[in-house]
């Protein structure tokens, strides 16, 4: 009998366990849902998706509104649209308890503007991947202008470099690779602001002080521009100092081990 009465009272309880889950669900499920908890992960200074721009974005995706109960918010559908979005790396949106909802994203990090020969703008950034400007921020970073014929669309560096048609056809290859050296040297980007592509294919850097014009020339690869670089670090603090910054025209780096100088018509 004491065997039975046991049973029977750990049916009941299984059956009162299962039906406060099912009216806790129940209530969660009719919440209203709350402001999201938003987290967003930034790079430098370069904030180019605020949590106010996000929600507006998701509200003109009807996939966040007033009065949404918590069973219609679709977090699946919100983070694919999220991760759609050209400043976004990461993504990751999940439900909590009490109507209550997170997004975790990463921001992506751009290393270099682009001007092209068009008029158009976009950026490169660190994993070499075009992106659009943002309507709300301008990143205060390298600059390239001049002859370039490359446009914003999903192609990475990578592809580019897997494949010898675009190689001879695209130039953001080369942009990524100078902007990433100049990036990761702290120096180079506290001298360095915008470069500049002529019409033969050469690359000129355009210092913040000093009128000089630096001849980097062809940028074939990562290590060819660390190597000219290295060159003009050790120009900078060991020759320019002691004559001067407005002493030269140019400074070309193009020739191997040399440094090649032409001087201002005034300083003569």
């Amino acid at each position: 009998m004491k065997g039975k009465l046991k049973i029977v009272a750990w049916a009941l309880f299984a059956v009162a366990v299962i039906a406060v889950l099912f009216l806790a669900r129940k209530n969660q499920n009719e919440a209203i849902v709350k402001n999201p908890n938003i987290s967003i992960s930034v790079v430098d200074e370069n904030a180019f998706l605020t949590e106010t721009e996000l929600l507006v974005r998701l509200k003109r995706l009807n996939l966040f509104y007033p009065n949404q109960q918590m069973k219609n918010l679709n977090t699946t559908a919100i983070e694919e649209n999220i991760r759609k979005m050209h400043e976004v790396e990461e993504v990751n949106v999940f439900k909590q308890l009490g109507g209550n909802w997170g997004i975790k994203l990463k921001v992506r990090q751009p290393y270099a503007r682009i001007f092209n020969q068009f008029g158009e703008s976009f950026y490169v950034d660190s994993k070499g991947a075009t992106m659009n400007p943002s309507p709300n921020f301008t990143a205060r970073i390298l600059v390239f202008t001049g002859n370039i014929k490359d446009k914003s669309d999903t192609l990475l560096v990578s592809d580019i470099e897997a494949n010898p048609k675009l190689k001879n056809e695209r130039n953001l290859d080369e942009i990524f690779h100078i902007a990433k050296v100049i990036h990761e040297n702290a120096f180079l980007t506290a001298q360095i602001s915008q470069v500049h592509r002529d019409r033969w294919g050469d690359f000129i850097l355009i210092p913040r002080v000093g009128a000089q014009r630096i001849v980097l020339g062809p940028a074939p690869s990562e290590r060819d521009i660390t190597e000219k670089l290295k060159k003009l670090v050790v120009f900078y603090t060991n020759g320019l100092p002691y004559v001067g910054w407005n002493k030269y025209k140019t400074i070309n780096l193009k020739y191997r081990n040399q440094v090649v100088c032409t001087y201002l018509r005034d300083t003569l």
